[in-house]
């Protein structure tokens, strides 16, 4: 079993900064696929970015291309998402996730009941 817990969510001002952090537990991750999705009420949760296991293969969404980045520490176990240039549509609940057996290329087709989901951080931006 695998515990996902995020940290680093709150409000920011439209142009701004945020990292967040996501500390794994429970099981070695050093093969895991890892990433964040987010979610905003009445919407379908949304990709946001992965990284695999070595870190040398990272995707992001459009919607976030040139302005979020995602990176993890294996000494630590923890995989971060810095955002910057933020933006008021990028308000939303922050899930990090962990798959075992999906690449990093097709991150974006995990669903929820698919590997492991972290609570989730909320990030809002004010315009």
């Amino acid at each position: 079993q695998v515990q996902l817990a995020e940290s680093g969510g709150g409000l920011a001002q439209a142009g701004g900064s945020l990292r967040l952090s996501c500390a794994a537990s429970g099981r070695t991750l050093s093969t895991y696929t890892m990433g964040w999705f987010r979610q905003t009420p009445g919407k379908e949760r949304e990709f946001v970015a992965a990284i695999n296991w070595s870190g040398g293969s990272r995707t992001v969404a459009d919607s976030v291309k040139g302005r979020f980045t995602i990176s993890r520490e294996y000494a630590t176990n923890t995989v971060y998402l810095q955002m910057d240039s933020l933006k008021p549509e990028d308000t939303a609940i922050y899930h990090c996730v962990a798959d075992t057996s999906r690449p990093v290329q097709i991150m974006a087709t995990m669903k929820k009941d698919d590997g492991y989901w972290g609570q989730g951080t909320q990030v809002t931006v004010s315009s």
